[in-house]
């Protein structure tokens, strides 16, 4: 095709209308940004992560770690230490301690200098000017400068901590230099850490540099017939999964909606370009009929889509940049999500990424354009020059075989499972049935708008009649209109009947967990600060306590690349579990075996199922772990903990472990007890360490906090529906505009057969309301159905949670009627400009 009538005619269309030119390039800039931003933040996050991560395990092939916090006894060092297979091996302590007068936690390393420089040079400390002979010293504390800084504790300085049952002093003996920007960590000599925080003969954790030539797959098969029970063996690949499992289903959910809004944005580009073809059908016509082959008017619509697209997407990277920046700064590496507290990554922009939105883009405009280039292509160029703009025949039957397809195929999706942990089969579900949907919409418009004008009564309202007739006889343009309302309508109802459902169901979730009036927990490393069992019988015996239940948590690592799942020691209530926990399943113990009741995660991840007997690594009384069987009793719901959760009885885990330290409280009131009263006598029999870290609050405050959580990891969530909505109705407004635009000469005819200027505008509020009611229904109906795929397969798939459907009636109707209006109103602006020409100029044409 001569690039100089490509060019002639892409100019004169995008000069005379501008407006919908910008919009369509905004919309494909809005969504690329959208996504470049989320992948930059997501990319950042897990880099700084991976980072603080390396600084900790330094260049080590294998880790050898404790799965309890007690750790394994040193012996085991002196045994890998004398491996062939070993280059150099770093033993380590590890373990947060609470800071006096409520001064919150750190995290302390304590490390063998001269073995740690060969595998974790990054935590070598570097000791103050006037502390260099004091590096072995039994109380000398390095800290990184995120440390220092966020406790006001330069060299010299000195920091009071609780740990091994007492308060001690250490002093800060100089910088963590090695630790990355914002990452809060102390360090110490191996012996002074054993001493101080009453380890002495235990470690934490081994970190371990292979030979040259070793397999770490293949040594790690030695290591398991040398390592004790309770001690797992990681690999720099298991590690890195752990890391990514936290936050992965968080990230891809926020990816795919911002290329949800990358769809509708390509649906505006469809829009524009429909428009645009059926405007231009008689132009098309003529230039086919003087010799310009088919081929190239294809060419042409795909070509002006394709310059849409680059446009679009140039604009996006730049925007997306920017708005990474933004919310890095605003919300942090989690975007609001709560996965990534306390880091403070940067922006790392990589050539590959930038190329792959950029592409999305183009292919968003690219799809956008392709069905109107191939309807153009298929227009007859006799009937176009005769009909103008609409040369379709009504008649006809729209073809529904695709539409149906995808919806059948999107259904069967939702059927499938996770691939690889991630809902890849539920989002191709949503986005088959968004596309069946609008896709549907030609056929939808026929089928019911020709038995509505068949059946439509004689005596109505001669606006009322003109729309009617009008839709039926354009039946391509009424589509077109109709899509845009559903794309908008179906992703605004899908995404509000899931988060209502979400947050429903998390309020119902507490109410049920939180049956006392009061709550207790004490913040910081239970081994510091928590409750032992004289205080907890002092608690109990208070004026006002009707009854007590205490709770102890305990991270239990079941596998190596997964997250540590966390046991909750509680109270049972003699009704039974049901009372306390919402349980989805449950299934009697036989006589004689622990019953635990393990939350929907760990039956997603570990592939646990109700009935079965599963193994804890719980520790006995002297502190060694040793394999529990357990009978799995129930699954519950927990939103509070994606990795998973398991609950014991408080009595069954303190029979077989000894412990008797617990963190939180659940205080029932006696008749007639004041709150406030009863607050200050806990505290006031709480030790004065253990009240400097002690929180108390009643269901309500808690219930609050809970859902402020909620909506704040929600809000980008928030925020993109928000986005993909607007899209979808500025989409609602260019169709309308354009259509109405394009129609002055009908505008002009019917003035010169006796219609009045005002019965117009009142027939284009007809079209516009009725094909808003059409696309709200039928956006509903879509919308509903992608609910339901959100709500029963990409949670449980993503988050491995369940949850019961609310419907916000409210939200509903309201944004319902907004679209309403919008249909109509955009119709009657629209109508009102185009019939400000004169009527004889509008009609000059057909003289």
């Amino acid at each position: 095709m001569n690039a100089l009538l490509f060019g002639w005619i892409a100019w004169g269309e995008w000069r005379a209308y501008p407006v919908r030119v910008a919009l369509s390039v905004l919309a494909i800039a809005v969504g690329v940004s959208l996504g470049f931003a989320v992948h930059l933040v997501n990319r950042a996050a897990l880099g700084e992560m991976a980072s603080a991560l390396n600084t900790v395990a330094g260049s080590a092939d294998l880790q050898i770690v404790s799965v309890e916090p007690s750790g394994f006894d040193e012996e085991l060092f002196a045994t890998l230490a004398a491996r062939p297979e070993i280059a150099a091996a770093s033993p380590v302590i590890e373990r947060s301690v609470a800071l006096a007068a409520g001064r919150g936690t750190l995290d302390i390393q304590g490390i063998d200098v001269l073995r740690a420089a060969a595998v974790t040079p990054a935590l070598i400390p570097n000791p103050d000017a006037s502390a260099r002979e004091r590096l072995f010293d039994t109380d000398s504390l390095y800290l990184s400068p995120a440390a220092q800084a966020a406790l006001s504790a330069k060299p010299g300085a000195f920091l009071d901590i609780l740990a091994n049952g007492r308060s001690q002093r250490l002093a800060v003996a100089g910088t963590l230099g090695g630790a990355r920007a914002g990452e809060s960590l102390g360090m110490m000599d191996i012996g002074a850490a054993q001493w101080r925080l009453g380890l002495i003969g235990r470690l934490s954790r081994i970190d371990l540099k292979l030979n040259a030539g070793v397999s770490p797959e293949t040594f790690t098969r030695v290591l398991e017939t040398l390592v004790p029970e309770g001690v797992r063996i990681v690999t720099p690949r298991q590690r890195d999964a752990r890391t990514d499992s936290l936050s992965r289903a968080y990230r891809v959910n926020l990816d795919m909606l911002a290329l949800m809004a990358l769809f509708t944005g390509a649906f505006l580009v469809y829009s524009t370009q429909s428009l645009s073809v059926a405007r231009r059908a008689a132009q098309g016509a003529l230039l086919r009929v003087i010799g310009l082959p088919r081929r190239a008017l294809v060419l042409q619509v795909v070509l002006e889509g394709a310059l849409l697209g680059v446009a679009g997407s140039l604009l996006g990277l730049v925007l997306g940049l920017a708005l990474a920046g933004t919310a890095l700064h605003w919300l942090g590496g989690d975007l609001g999500g709560g996965y990534f507290t306390g880091m403070h990554p940067h922006l790392v922009i990589t050539p590959w990424a930038g190329a792959t939105f950029f592409v999305l883009g183009l292919a968003a405009a690219l799809f956008g354009s392709f069905l109107p280039a191939r309807t153009a292509s298929r227009v007859q160029p006799a009937i176009a020059l005769k009909s103008g703009s609409e040369s379709g025949d009504p008649r006809a039957r729209p073809v529904a075989f695709w539409a149906v397809g995808a919806l059948v195929l999107g259904a069967l999706c939702a059927m499938l499972p996770a691939l690889d942990g991630l809902a890849v089969f539920g989002y191709l579900s949503m986005a088959l049935l968004l596309f069946g949907g609008i896709a549907l919409m030609p056929w939808l418009a026929h089928a019911l708008l020709g038995p509505l004008i068949r059946h439509a009564p004689r005596q109505m309202p001669l606006t009322l009649d003109l729309a009617l007739k009008r839709l039926w006889g354009a039946p391509t343009q009424a589509a077109v209109a109709l899509c845009g309302i559903v794309a908008a309508t179906s992703l605004m109802v899908a995404m509000g009947i899931m988060v209502t459902s979400f947050r429903e169901s998390v309020d119902a979730w507490v109410e049920r967990l939180l049956p006392a009036e009061l709550y207790l927990h004490i913040t910081g490393p239970i081994e510091s600060v928590g409750l032992d069992l004289a205080t907890e019988q002092r608690l109990a015996g208070l004026p006002g306590v009707g009854s007590i239940e205490f709770l102890r948590t305990l991270p239990l690592q079941l596998s190596p690349s997964q997250p540590p799942v966390v046991l909750l020691a509680r109270s049972i209530p003699p009704e039974g579990p049901g009372a306390t926990l919402q349980l989805v399943a449950e299934q009697p113990a036989p006589a004689g075996a622990i019953p635990v009741w393990i939350s929907e995660a760990v039956v997603d991840l570990y592939g646990v199922r109700l009935g079965q007997t599963l193994s804890l690594p719980l520790p006995d009384a002297a502190g060694m772990p040793r394999g529990v069987r357990v009978f799995v009793a129930g699954v519950w719901r927990d939103y509070a903990r994606q990795a998973g959760s398991i609950v014991m009885r408080e009595t069954d885990y303190t029979a077989l472990t000894g412990d008797h330290l617990r963190s939180d409280a659940g205080v029932r009131t006696s008749a007639g007890a004041d709150l406030g009263e009863l607050s200050d006598r806990i505290r006031a029999v709480l030790p004065e360490a253990v009240a400097a870290h002690a929180e108390l609050a009643r269901p309500a405050q808690i219930r609050a906090t809970s859902l402020r959580i909620f909506d704040r990891s929600f809000a980008v969530t928030y925020v993109l529906e928000g986005v993909a909505i607007v899209i979808g109705l500025l989409g609602v407004a260019a169709t309308f505009s354009a259509q109405t635009v394009a129609r002055a000469r009908e505008f002009g005819m019917l003035r010169h057969v006796g219609v009045l200027r005002v019965q117009i505008v009142r027939m284009l509020c007809w079209e516009g309301a009725l094909l808003g009611l059409l696309g709200v229904a039928a956006g509903l109906l879509v919308g509903l159905a992608m609910s339901q795929v959100l709500i029963h397969v990409v949670n449980p798939q993503s988050f491995h949670w369940s949850m019961d459907t609310h419907i916000p009636w409210l939200l509903l109707g309201t944004v319902g009627m907004l679209l309403l209006a919008a249909s109509a109103g955009t119709a009657v602006l629209a109508g009102r400009e185009a019939l400000s020409g004169a009527a004889i100029l509008a009609v000059r044409e057909d003289w």
